[in-house]
């Protein structure tokens, strides 16, 4: 799981197997391990009705409806968005790059950019 942050707008990139895995589970969590303390985010899935996080101490939750995690999961759709007060949140697949980059994207989702 990858996050972009710029200024008010917080992103999460999702492989293909942690779709599969908030569809089966429900969550999904990941860190960064600092040297004081771990940075910790979650996606999970929720009963509410739209997209919202939540910071507190060291951890982003993101909480996901059903619904929207169903779709994520079964169809092409590639993300959703929502709000957390003044904070624009998006959620969505992780695309193969098409340029050459080094990192692991085997696990990425094929980039329909490179079909004709």
């Amino acid at each position: 799981m990858k996050i972009r942050i710029k200024d008010n707008s917080v992103r999460f990139r999702l492989t293909q197997s942690e779709v599969r895995d908030l569809g089966g589970h429900g969550i999904i969590t990941s860190f960064t391990e600092f040297t004081d303390r771990p940075f910790i985010y979650i996606v999970e899935k929720t009963n509410g009705e739209t997209l919202t996080a939540s910071f507190v101490e060291n951890k982003i939750v993101m909480q996901m409806p059903e619904k929207m995690v169903q779709e994520l999961v079964n169809t092409d759709r590639v993300g959703f968005d929502g709000e957390a007060g003044v904070v624009k949140l998006l959620i969505e697949k992780d695309f193969v790059c098409l340029d050459n980059s080094v990192e692991d994207q085997s696990d990425n989702f094929p980039n329909p950019n490179m079909t004709c």
